[in-house]
Parts: C-alpha cells; sequence; structure tokens
C-alpha cells in the first residue's frame, strides 16, 4: 500500500476518535468533586475462573510500563479452549504475527518480515516474565513452549520491547500462565482430545490454597501419528509444579519447577521440481523423503520469585531461574531441496547434541512518585545470564545411526548483564515515558575440528567477542476520552551475533568474517485504540521497521563459503484491528444497561507490509516471510462461559521464505477455516470439545526450509471432554 494510504488511514482513524470524544460545550457536566480511593491490585487469574482479560494492557502493569508502546493481550479464554497448541487459532485476535506452520509440536512464528520465523528467534519469548529460548542470545532458538491449557493469556509487545526484556527486533511474546485458585483448599481437572491421524492429548491439573500457601501442578501428554506416510508422528511429555505462599500478603514467594521431553520424526521437505529422486509435492504431499530422520529435546528449569509491595506506591519483584536444555537431532546425509537422499553420503548421517546450562536473575522495581501535578512512575532493575552450552556433531555409520564418530567439538560460553530504566510522566492527558538499557555481552567459542572418518584432529578456531549496546527508547500516550487513546513510540532494539556468526570453522570450509556486527533495528509507530462503547474496540496504527546490517546465508568464491549480510531491510505498514459485539450493540440500542449473557463477537485484524532490502547483495528484493497482507476475521459465539462456538479464518499473501526471491522458495497466498466448540453440558463439572480444524481442506503450505517444502495439515477434527471437581 503506498505512503498516502497508510497517511489517509490514520487520518480517518484520528477522525473517527475525535468524533467519538468530543462532546459539545453546552452538554459537558458540572465540575465534580473527586475521592482518590485505596489502590486495587490484581495479581492475577486462577485457573479456570474464565474472566476475559482487556485486549490492551493498563499504562503500569507490576514492575512493567506499556503507557504509548503497541502492545495487544490475546485473552486465551475469549475462544472455545485451543487444542494441540493450534497457534493459527491461538492468535486470532491478535494482528501481525505469522503463524509458520509444521507437522511437529514445535512453534515458528515471525512478525513484520523481520528475519525468518523458525523457532521465534527474532521474537524474545518469556514464561511469566523468563526467557525460554535455549539461550537468548548465542542460540535464540524456542524450542520449547508451554501447553496452552496452562496460559492464561499471551502478551505481545511491539516497539519498546527490547527496553523492557532485552533484545531482538521483532518484539516480544510473553506466556502467562495460571495462579492456584484461591477460593478453594482443592481443584482438579481431567481433559482427554482424540483427532485425526492418532492424535490424543490428555491434560491433568490439581490446584488450590490451603492457609498461606497455593498450589498449582499438571501432567500434559500429546502424541499423534502424523499425516505423513511415515516418520511425521510426535510425543511429548510436559508436567509443572508451582508454589505461592502469601499471594494476599504485602510479600510472596513464588517457586516453580518445569519439567518436558518431546521427541518426533522429521520426513523431509518437497518440491515441485521433477526427477528421479525428487519428492514432488504435486505427486504427493504426504511422501516422506526422509524416514530416518529424528529430533529430541529435554528442558528441566526452576525458577524462585520474590515479589514485596513495599507501599502502594513502591514494588520490588527479583526472579531467578537455572535449568537444562537438551536438544538432539539424527539426520540422513545427502539430498537436497526436495530430493532424496542417494549415493554414498546416504549410507551416512549426521547426529548432532547441543546442551544448555543456564542461570539468571532479575531485579526489578517500580515506584510511583508525584511532581508538577502529576503522579508519575520509575521502572528499572538489572539482569544477569550465564550460559554454557557444549555441542558435539557425530558422523553415523547408517542413516539410522544413533552414535558415531565425533567430528566436531564446541564449548560455547555467554556471560550478559543489563541495567535498564524507564520513567512514566503524567501531564494531564498526556504520557511521555524516556527509557535505556544498557546491555554487556561476552561470547566465548572454542572450537576443534576433526575427520569424521577416522576422528583424527584437524584443527582448532577460538573466538571471544565482547558486544556493549545502549538501547534507547520514547514512548508518548494521549488520553482522547471516551475510552479511547492515541500512541507513538520510537524504541532501538538489535540482534546480537549468534554462535554460528562469531566463529565457524567446520570441515566443509564455511567460514565467518571477522567483523561480523550485530543488526541494529528502529521501530516507530503511532495509532489509536480504545474502547470507546462496551461493545466495541479497535486499534490502528502506522509502522516502520528499520532493520540494519540484516544477517543471512552464504556467498562461494572458490573452495570457500563465507557468511553474509544481505543488506538494510525498510518494512513498513500498518496495523488493524475491530472487535465488536452485536448482542451487545443491540442490547444497547435497547436498554445501555440490560444484561447480556450472550455475545455474538464479529472480529477482523490485518497486518498489511510494504518490505524492501536496499544495498548488499539482496538489494532490492522482498525480504522473507513478508506477505503483503496478512487478516484474521471471524465470529466468536459466547454464552457466559458455558458455551462458546467461533469459525476462526486466517488469509495470508503469498511470499518468500528467502531473501533472494527464489522461485522454488515461493510461499504461495492461502486461506484457512477453523470451526471449534466448548460447551458445558452438565453444570461446571462437565464440558464437551470439539472441531473442525481447515473447514475448506485448504491444500497449502506455510514454511519452507532449506530441505524443501513443508505441507501444511489439511482438514482434521477432534473431540473430547473435560472433567472438573
Amino acid at each position: 500500500m503506498p505512503a498516502a494510504g497508510f497517511t489517509a488511514l490514520l487520518a480517518g482513524a484520528s477522525a473517527v476518535a475525535q468524533l467519538l470524544s468530543y462532546t459539545p460545550p453546552e452538554m459537558l457536566p458540572a465540575p465534580l468533586t473527586y475521592t482518590e480511593l485505596p489502590t486495587m491490585v490484581i495479581r492475577g487469574e486462577a485457573e479456570g475462573e474464565g474472566a476475559i482479560r482487556p485486549v490492551f494492557p493498563g499504562p503500569v502493569e507490576g514492575t512493567r510500563i506499556f503507557a504509548g508502546k503497541k502492545a495487544t493481550v490475546a485473552d486465551l479464554d475469549a475462544l472455545p479452549q485451543v487444542q494441540a497448541n493450534n497457534y493459527r487459532q491461538a492468535l486470532a485476535l491478535t494482528p501481525g504475527l505469522l503463524f509458520s506452520e509444521e507437522s511437529s509440536p514445535l512453534v515458528s512464528l515471525g512478525y513484520r518480515g523481520i528475519g525468518e520465523p523458525h523457532r521465534m528467534q527474532f521474537l524474545q519469548v518469556l514464561k511469566d516474565g523468563i526467557p525460554i529460548h535455549a539461550d537468548q542470545f548465542g542460540y535464540p532458538e524456542a524450542y520449547y513452549t508451554p501447553p496452552l491449557d496452562v496460559v492464561d493469556r499471551i502478551e505481545f509487545l511491539r516497539g519498546g520491547a527490547a527496553l523492557m526484556y532485552g533484545p531482538q527486533p521483532a518484539g516480544a511474546l510473553n506466556y502467562v500462565t495460571y495462579q492456584p485458585r484461591r477460593d478453594r483448599e482443592f481443584s482438579g481437572r481431567t481433559q482427554h482430545t482424540f483427532g485425526s491421524d492418532g492424535l490424543y492429548s490428555t491434560y491433568n491439573a490439581v490446584d488450590g490454597t490451603i492457609g498461606r500457601l497455593g498450589y498449582l501442578a499438571y501432567y500434559n501428554h500429546r502424541q499423534a501419528d502424523g499425516f505423513r506416510d511415515a516418520n511425521s508422528d510426535y510425543q511429548l511429555d510436559g508436567g509443572h509444579f508451582k508454589l505461592v505462599l502469601d499471594a494476599d500478603r504485602d510479600s510472596r514467594w513464588l517457586l516453580a519447577l518445569d519439567a518436558y521431553e518431546e521427541g518426533h520424526g522429521e520426513p523431509g521437505g518437497l518440491t515441485f521440481a521433477t526427477g528421479p529422486n525428487a519428492a514432488n509435492y504435486s505427486e504427493s504431499r504426504d511422501q516422506t523423503p526422509k524416514p530416518y530422520d529424528r529430533f529430541r529435546l529435554r528442558r528441566y528449569v526452576p525458577s524462585v520469585r520474590y515479589e514485596r509491595d513495599f507501599s502502594e506506591d513502591t514494588q520490588l519483584s527479583v526472579t531467578a531461574w537455572g535449568g537444562y536444555y537438551d536438544r538432539s537431532s539424527w539426520r540422513q546425509r545427502g539430498g537436497g531441496f526436495g530430493q532424496r537422499p542417494t549415493g554414498a553420503a546416504a549410507q551416512t548421517n549426521d547426529i548432532e547434541r547441543q546442551e544448555f546450562y543456564n542461570f539468571g536473575i532479575e531485579p526489578r522495581v517500580r515506584h510511583d512518585w508525584s511532581a508538577w501535578g502529576g503522579e508519575h512512575t520509575l521502572a528499572g532493575g538489572v539482569q544477569y545470564f550465564r550460559s554454557h552450552s557444549p555441542r558435539t556433531d557425530q558422523r553415523g555409520a547408517a542413516p539410522d545411526a544413533r552414535e558415531g564418530v565425533v567430528f566436531r567439538e564446541a564449548e560455547r560460553d555467554v556471560n550478559y548483564g543489563a541495567a535498564f530504566a524507564e520513567n512514566r510522566f503524567v501531564f494531564g492527558r498526556w504520557s511521555i515515558t524516556p527509557g535505556l538499557r544498557i546491555e554487556n555481552l561476552a561470547q566465548d567459542l572454542e572450537q576443534s575440528n576433526f575427520n569424521p572418518s577416522t576422528g583424527a584432529f584437524i584443527n582448532r578456531g577460538e573466538n571471544d567477542q565482547l558486544e556493549v549496546k545502549p538501547l534507547v527508547a520514547l514512548a508518548a500516550a494521549r488520553d482522547l476520552g471516551r475510552n479511547l487513546e492515541a500512541y507513538a513510540s520510537v524504541a532501538q532494539s538489535y540482534r546480537p551475533t549468534i554462535f554460528t556468526e562469531t566463529l565457524i570453522v567446520p570441515p566443509n570450509g564455511i567460514v565467518a568474517p571477522g567483523d561480523i556486527e550485530p543488526s541494529d533495528s528502529w521501530t516507530y509507530e503511532a495509532g489509536v485504540r480504545g474502547r470507546p462503547v462496551d461493545w466495541f474496540l479497535w486499534d490502528s496504527s502506522l509502522f516502520l521497521v528499520d532493520l540494519d546490517n540484516k544477517f543471512g546465508g552464504t556467498v562461494t568464491t572458490g573452495d570457500v563459503t563465507v557468511l553474509r549480510t544481505v543488506g538494510r531491510s525498510i518494512n513498513y505498514g500498518a496495523d488493524l484491528a475491530v472487535q465488536a459485539d452485536l448482542l451487545g450493540a443491540l442490547a444497547a440500542w435497547r436498554d445501555g444497561r440490560a444484561p447480556r449473557p450472550h455475545a455474538l463477537e464479529l472480529y477482523a485484524n490485518a497486518s498489511l507490509l510494504e518490505a524492501e532490502i536496499h544495498g548488499g547483495v539482496a538489494d532490492g528484493n522482498r525480504p522473507q516471510y513478508a506477505p503483503d497482507f496478512l487478516v484474521r476475521t471471524g465470529v466468536i459465539w459466547r454464552w457466559q462461559d458455558r458455551f462458546k462456538l467461533a469459525l476462526l479464518g486466517t488469509v495470508v499473501d503469498d511470499h518468500f521464505a528467502t531473501d533472494d526471491e527464489n522461485p522454488a522458495r515461493r510461499i504461495a497466498a492461502y486461506s484457512v477455516w477453523d470451526l471449534t466448540l466448548e460447551a458445558a453440558v452438565w453444570r461446571d463439572t462437565a464440558t464437551v470439545l470439539a472441531g473442525i480444524n481447515n473447514v475448506f481442506d485448504e491444500d497449502y503450505y506455510a514454511r519452507i526450509r532449506s530441505d524443501g517444502i513443508d505441507p501444511a495439515y489439511r482438514r482434521n477434527f477432534y473431540a473430547g471432554f473435560r472433567l472438573s471437581f
């Protein structure tokens, strides 16, 4: 969309906002006398309560400042319960996030064409404010995500996320999980879902509060055979235990332990090319060119948090976490893009194991203070993070070998420290929030290479790298009245150099240039949002993302392959979102105070994007995973918290999976609709769940990797039940 169109959009949005907020002078009420009431702090929602939170977070929540920043809350209670971690449904009400679908239980999300979505490596991903990447700096891949059964809401923060949580230019995604319920000493639930291709999922939990102590424990299991001919099966097991001491007092403790294990097959990518060894998509999208490739993940993470309310004006939180992450894969050699492995290499495999021993601690404080006739808020803190991550690569003597000859060993260490602060200044209807974060990142990498046949030593390389990076941001907001707000922000972020960019000396000849620099990013955003009436909300904004030194790909000269930068990416566009409860509008027209047990909600949101790479080897190209538009729309019918029925649609324009606009890496436009149901059939005790995913049986794919096209799931079904007691 041309810039003039975006300007018109903003002008129109501002005009509507002013119209909704305007009141003629003769109708203004007489001056009122205000009485300040005690502050009420809501600490969290207990599992199963079903209350739907506002779409927009408050200006200050806990020790975090959201004022003036583009942020939305995806409260999963607004939808029928999402099954099998289907993010196409979970993100129905959130504009812009691109779900790169795959057949495994792993998750890949991208945003605004800022880098590849694979494992959300350009997003900062957190669970209850704790980073969940394997290593958030050296290896920022989120192989683990919590089961959506235990997630109360997902907070998505765009510009300014780096100031709040640390780097990554595409923003921050924070899973907020349920807290123990406090109205009972014991409650429990068991849920079982069955579906197409051998899907079975179960979620079992108990929670409650006894005196001063609250507890929550769950066990989650999910398995399926997958829709491919072979090797698309998966199985995962996850458990969690949480204790909360003195939840309602001035100081409280939260202790948690995560345990998670997952394994799945990788059936291999497809192609539209023809040939004797081609795995041709047109012939069969269900075929399996890689019958032996497997992946396994293990994750065990304890955490502890101390919170203290010194007064209504001052709050402290200190979070510490640690743990162990084990990522292993077994992959047959030979083949290529959509090609079946052939030749001598196909009789061997590569065995990769990466382990991560992590520790982090983060104190945060928030203090409200008064001056110049306004109430202001200061929030800040520090973070220290350390990761030690050994990696071992072996060459197996068979396509399904589980062990082999070591041909590469690496010792990788990260030491990170950051200090950050923001202050929200309030002057009447205006708020202005400047922020500063100082990043210090030290990476040490030592790598040894060996002959893959004999294990004989070849060479060794090492690299120590220190990055000191100041980040700044400025956000502003103005209360327009009638529960409408204008907001604007400019924020800096960056993507640290990762392990595979700081040093590569493997036997295959790929090397990294010695002057690799982090990718720098600036995000500019302005918009209007709010709920002018209780049955209608909207959010419209214009944005520009300037990502310099975009890194990716390789270039080969002779026998040497060198990693490269692809140029500077300029991405701009608009995010638009509306939600309207038609039954609420009817009730308001008849009687503004009429009770409304039913809600019939229409929603639509869109991300419109123009993106281009400037300079470098990809000059003039469109960045990867940057569709012109991504639209989500549908209808949700709710009756109290007893019945929910939703038809959810996702429409994505065509785009490319790489920065070179290679036709073989083109992802065609697609449109997918899901129909889901959650209904209480006997009080709050028995609930049925059912759904049809991809109702109209769309044949599409949303992900292309180096081995080929990863087809998406066609029409499939599920049904199940939940018992609560």
